[in-house]
């Protein structure tokens, strides 16, 4: 343990810097994974292509390659544009938080897709045709029938997602993120103490894995009896 002196307050800021990745990658992926559904249930045979390649490569594609290519592909599309306004300008940073953080969004979002649409395609027919018989609009249909009963469908298999997002903001610290894995490379250089530091890094991702496993039992459990009461 002597040698995590001087690093703690070092892994407590890298923690935080997980949580800010997790929040807003979970918030990216709920948006990706509901557009991708969406189009996919479309009538539009355009809609339907984009997405199935969207959700092929993306749950194709190794997950460390997805971030590489999205960090230094963005970071030479964005050099292009700006040589064109300014030819002086040699190259344009991206920064590693939103390269990373749009990326695994984007990975887990392929998957929160297929979630979705089953989810959607799960929902009872009868209760959709219940609210339009009280004269709910399509929309008031999609807000107060069919997104209630999608997320109880959806729950169990989107809080896998959650998990794959918070173990996947350890694969951002390739592009330079400060965050505990990098820490834990930081600390061990100059400590040799490989074992301990990643031991850290280890229980630091399980105590964020058992947050987010207790709050889907727990939405589960409310959501059960909703649906106990409404019967």
């Amino acid at each position: 343990m002597d040698a995590l002196v001087g690093w703690w307050d070092d892994y407590f800021w890298g923690s935080v810097v997980v949580a800010q990745v997790f929040i807003c990658s979970l918030f990216l992926m709920v948006i990706f994974g509901l557009i991708g559904a969406a189009a996919k249930l479309s009538d539009s045979v355009v809609a339907q292509k984009l997405a199935n390649g969207y959700t092929i490569v993306f749950r194709g594609t190794p997950e460390i390659l997805v971030i590489l290519l999205l960090y230094f592909g963005s970071a030479i599309a964005l050099t292009s544009i700006a040589q064109i306004f300014n030819p002086d300008i040699k190259f344009l940073d991206v920064p590693p938080f939103w390269a990373g953080t749009i990326a695994i969004a984007l990975i887990v979002g392929s998957y929160a897709t297929e979630t979705f649409r089953g989810a959607f395609l799960g929902v009872n027919p009868g209760s959709i045709e219940a609210a339009r018989a009280l004269g709910m609009s399509d929309l008031q249909t999609f807000i107060y029938v069919r997104i209630p009963e999608m997320w109880r469908l959806a729950l169990p298999a989107f809080g896998n997602h959650m998990l794959s997002l918070v173990k996947d903001t350890a694969l951002i610290s390739i592009i330079g993120l400060n965050e505990t894995l990098f820490v834990a490379k930081q600390a061990i250089g100059t400590t040799g103490e490989p074992f301990t530091m990643y031991i850290v890094v280890g229980l630091i991702y399980l105590a964020f894995s058992t947050v987010i496993t207790l709050t889907v039992m727990g939405l589960e459990r409310y959501g059960q009896r909703h649906m106990v009461n409404a019967r």
